[in-house]
This record gives structure tokens, C-alpha cells and sequence, in this order.
């Protein structure tokens, strides 16, 4: 069973940076993505950005050019760098991990980023 534990967020003002990390208990055989998501009061969980364990990345729109998602070299923590923040990033951001050749979802417990005007 895949635990994922997280780090980071916090209360930040617009325009600064915050990190955060997110380190697995054990990581599957096989190709898998790891990296955050994000959900705002009564909407559904979005993707932010993720890497795979073949270090590709994907970023949402939204966040692209001011984020950067990595991980280590074990491949067992994924870190996103925010930069430029806006209130509008504002929610609770998810850790993920996916094993790419199956449909499940490990997540971990949610932190809070709060982005004051």
C-alpha cells in the first residue's frame, strides 16, 4: 500500500514562492506518475502538474511557467516549486501517485495554499 506524506503550503502573499513535497512510502514496478492537484471549495480536483518516473512532465495551463514539478533520484518524492503566485492558486493541493498501467489513485492527506491579495 502506497502512503504518501506531504509538506509545505502555508499562507503566502501574491506574487511570492512556496514549495511543496511529497514523499511515497514505496513506489510501484513499472512506469507511474507522481505530482499535485488541486481543489477549490465545491469544485472538483484538478490537475496542476505531474512527472512521470521517465521524467516527463505535464502542467495545467493555469500554472504553466510558474510552476516546476521534479523529483529525485530514487523517484520517491516529488517537489513543486510555485513561483509568482496569485490568489487565484489559492486551495488545498493533493499529492498523487498513479501506476500508468492501472486506474489507481494513491493521494495524500491535502495541504493548504493560501495566496493573500
Amino acid at each position: 500500500q502506497v502512503q504518501l506524506v506531504e509538506s509545505g503550503g502555508g499562507l503566502v502573499q501574491a506574487g511570492g514562492s512556496l514549495t511543496l513535497s511529497c514523499t511515497a512510502s514505496t513506489v510501484p514496478n513499472g512506469v507511474y506518475a507522481m505530482g499535485w492537484y488541486r481543489q477549490f471549495p465545491e469544485k472538483q480536483r484538478e490537475l496542476v502538474a505531474t512527472i512521470t518516473s521517465v521524467y516527463e512532465t505535464n502542467y495545467a495551463d493555469s500554472v504553466s511557467g510558474r510552476f516546476t514539478v521534479s523529483t529525485d533520484a530514487a523517484k520517491r518524492t516529488v517537489t513543486l516549486q510555485m513561483n509568482s503566485l496569485k490568489p487565484e492558486d489559492t486551495a488545498v493541493y493533493f499529492c498523487n501517485l498513479r501506476p500508468l498501467s492501472s486506474n489507481t489513485n494513491y493521494w495524500g492527506q491535502g495541504t493548504q495554499v493560501t495566496v493573500s491579495s
